[in-house]
């Protein structure tokens, strides 16, 4: 049982290191829906799909490429390979991306200053994926938490004094530092500017990395490493069309008049599912170096079956826990009320990340096999499922249409990775027990939210009914850990 509260305490660390930037993203939430037009919060988030989908992109599926070989072979030659791949073909991203931004911006509808913005925040977050995935695999996750809450920390400052207090200041004393900085109507590019400064501190803080490593390059280690990553990277960028194509779909298939003001309405309230983003995020975070160390030993496929199953216990409490104080969330989190036209995604939405941080505990038996190549077909699946339904259902029901396009993608992957998974890489899952907590934990949250919405006192009854079901099933080893020192 200590590797297991090992694992938490570390699942824990990195938790603080996804939790509390988003919690401060929660923030950014409320300061753009009060600032900002519902249409302009959509370009916003259009921008920042596009930023998605580079990410996946620019890191070619090298960070866990590198988690793959770093256990196995000289870990100090998988540091140096991959590092300067990744650095000298960020460099050429770079050059090739500022010399066709003009192109770039026609072909998008983008503003080019925002292209420029974007080209250069996505060069400095490539470099920094090397040095952060050698922290979380050397196991220091405080040090990895604080700099990722820095970096969130920073662009929440600038945010807010780019957004919601220069316009005051420069107004008060046109003629002072700040009236000069000032640009009148300018908040998009005060967000991407924030971005960027955070983006650039981080890697200063973690340049270090770069005077340390021998700057050899193995090319052998190397198309080992590419082989690989290549299919994780196919991986990523049907990941990307499930996660984010759905606001550029949006903006591209409703009507120009009501495009944009839709998109944001549906980011913003797409936020709410954060909480369940958070939870398998921490989860992959500080899992993932774990599946690979903890591989060798015979008991690994019981370990990882029991993993599951309490992943799905924690994130059943969550779904049903969120869905039902989701009302309460929105008015913390959305501040205009325009936006909330939306809420009826929340329910669909937060179940289908749900799906996904299953999905990625189911995801071990690919990885551990080296079948990425698997994991890049599941994903192409979900992607066309993601791309199929966007096209049908938008035209019909807007925003609605993407949300059960989204629970219908990371649904159709989690279901292909388990048959898949139990022929490659059996592990025992307890089925029953598991189809329990989803089916329960499912069907009450449905039905609270579209048949009781903001009736507290079935809300309350449905969690305390939910959580006596969970200790009722679980009551033995819930004491038993409980009381282990």
């Amino acid at each position: 049982m200590s590797l297991f509260k090992n694992l938490f305490k570390q699942t824990a660390i990195y938790g603080l290191a996804t939790v509390v930037p988003r919690m401060l993203s929660f923030l950014l939430v409320g300061l753009y829906t009060k600032y900002l037009p519902d249409d302009e919060y959509g370009d916003v988030n259009v921008i920042f799909s596009w930023i998605v989908l580079f990410n996946v992109i620019l890191a070619y599926g090298m960070e866990t490429s590198f988690f793959r070989f770093y256990s196995t072979d000289n870990s100090r030659e998988v540091e140096s390979t991959s590092t300067i791949s990744l650095f000298w073909s960020s460099i050429g991203f770079l050059f090739l991306a500022l010399l066709g931004r003009t192109y770039l911006a026609n072909w998008s509808g983008i503003e080019e200053q925002y292209i420029t913005y974007t080209i250069w925040i996505l060069v400095l977050d490539a470099l920094v994926i090397i040095p952060f995935s050698k922290l979380r695999a050397q196991g220091r996750p405080l040090y990895y938490t604080a700099i990722k809450v820095g970096n969130v920390v920073v662009n929440l400052g600038l945010n807010v004094v780019f957004i919601a207090l220069l316009p005051a200041w420069a107004a008060a004393k046109p003629s002072s530092f700040w009236g000069m900085i000032y640009i009148d109507n300018f908040q998009i590019g005060y967000i991407f500017v924030s971005n960027l400064i955070a983006s650039f501190l981080t890697l200063l803080v973690l340049a270090p990395h770069y005077f340390k490593i021998n700057w050899s390059f193995d090319k052998v280690l190397w198309k080992k490493m590419m082989r690989y990553s290549l299919p994780v990277l196919v991986a990523g960028i049907a990941f990307a069309i499930n996660e984010s194509f759905d606001r550029i779909l949006l903006e591209n298939l409703l009507p120009e008049d009501i495009a944009k003001a839709k998109v944001g309405q549906y980011s913003a309230c797409y936020k709410i599912a954060l909480f369940m983003t958070l939870y398998a995020t921490a989860f992959r975070l500080g899992i993932e170096p774990f599946f690979f160390s903890y591989a060798k030993n015979e008991s690994a496929p019981k370990t990882y079956a029991m993993i599951t199953k309490y992943f799905i216990i924690f994130g059943s409490l969550i779904l049903v826990g969120v869905v039902v104080f989701a009302d309460v969330i929105k008015v913390l989190l959305i501040k205009s009320p325009e936006y909330w036209e939306a809420m009826k995604v929340v329910p669909l939405i937060i179940l289908a990340n749900f799906f996904l941080g299953i999905y990625h505990n189911l995801s071990v038996w690919y990885k551990l096999t080296d079948k990425t190549k698997m994991g890049a077909y599941i994903s192409i699946v979900g992607a066309l499922v993601t791309l199929g339904l966007n096209f049908l259902l938008i035209e019909k029901y807007d925003y609605m249409g993407s949300a059960i396009a989204t629970i219908s993608a990371y649904g159709t992957m989690m279901i292909i990775s388990y048959f898949l998974g139990n022929k490659y890489y059996p592990i025992p899952y307890d089925l029953k027990k598991i189809g329990g907590y989803l089916g329960l934990s499912i069907s009450m949250s449905l039905v609270y939210f579209y048949y009781f919405r903001e009736n507290y006192y079935v809300g309350a009854a449905v969690i305390i009914v939910y959580s006596l079901f969970i200790y009722q099933n679980e009551k033995e080893t819930l004491n038993r850990v409980l009381k282990r020192k």
